[in-house]
């Protein structure tokens, strides 16, 4: 019982708000995909396949950031970090996790199979981009955006623009939420020479942020305008970016307890944005 205990936290089941940050964007571009009636299969898979590779990306996360975790407070104590299981473990885990998830869409249409590779390939390669990447929060946007283009695929079997544009968007809005993530750690980074773009902003990281935000909000309207979503859609982002002006009076000052409460806050954000579609197109 203690191992399984230990194997939750390594896939962080006590910290759901990595799998809502991925859902929310996955949902609604289902939404629009299927304009406005996605099929609940879809629903399921997608909402499955999201936890189990999230799961499976911090898993692997950690098996890459052990030597690097023991120097971060937060982090010092996490499974592996820790001794407490191996790293052979993680990766079985990992792979497990990936392969159950790969199951769950060979229902689904040779186009979203094809991708669902590359989003394995995109997860699995992101802990590595801290080494040499001035910002690899941008490519964890594509990693955590990646069910945008795979949702169209599996509802339309296409890719079109407006799922290439809505992953950018969610590539800000991973930026945004993600540096206010690395700011918290950012005295600690420094000292063992991993890059993040709260280090790379430097002190204009707050201003960066909050243009993130607003090119994500701007890129969704786009977007929605243009599949002829209007008042409930328009509503929802306006809560967000209420939400995300919010943000701002936590993080302005760097307080690292207001930063991490204004990561996690996101969860809201995202819903606003997802409850808007929804609304739009239910009471039309």
């Amino acid at each position: 019982m203690n191992k399984l205990a230990l194997y939750f936290r390594l896939i962080r089941l006590d910290k759901p708000i990595g799998t809502v940050l991925l859902l929310w964007p996955t949902l609604y571009a289902m939404w629009l995909a299927a304009d406005g009636v996605p099929d609940w299969k879809l629903i399921l898979i997608f909402t499955l396949g999201t936890f189990l590779m999230r799961s499976a990306g911090c898993a692997i996360n950690d098996y890459a950031d052990q030597d690097f975790d023991k120097h971060v407070k937060r982090t010092a104590q996490r499974p592996i970090t820790s001794g407490r299981i191996s790293g052979k473990e993680a990766l079985a885990i990992a792979a497990l996790l990936s392969i159950v998830a790969f199951c769950l869409i060979l229902p689904l249409n040779t186009l979203t199979k094809q991708m669902s590779v590359a989003a394995v390939i995109i997860a699995g390669t992101y802990p590595y981009f801290k080494r040499f990447f001035a910002i690899p929060q941008a490519y964890l946007g594509i990693a955590f955006g990646f069910g945008i283009p795979m949702a169209y695929a599996a509802v339309q079997n296409q890719v079109p623009l407006t799922a290439w544009v809505l992953l950018v968007g969610n590539i800000f809005w991973t930026l945004a939420y993600d540096t206010e993530y690395a700011m918290v750690d950012r005295d600690d980074d420094l000292k063992i020479g991993i890059k993040t773009s709260a280090i790379t902003f430097g002190r204009y990281d707050v201003a960066i942020v909050m243009v993130c935000y607003a090119l994500h909000l701007v890129l969704l309207l786009l977007c929605g305008w243009q599949q002829g979503l209007r008042f409930w859609f328009v509503a929802g982002l306006l809560v967000a970016a209420g939400i995300a002006a919010y943000h701002y009076t936590l993080i302005r000052n760097r307080d690292r307890d207001g930063c991490f409460y204004a990561f996690r806050h996101n969860n809201w954000l995202g819903f606003a944005v997802f409850a808007g579609v929804v609304l739009d197109y239910a009471l039309r």
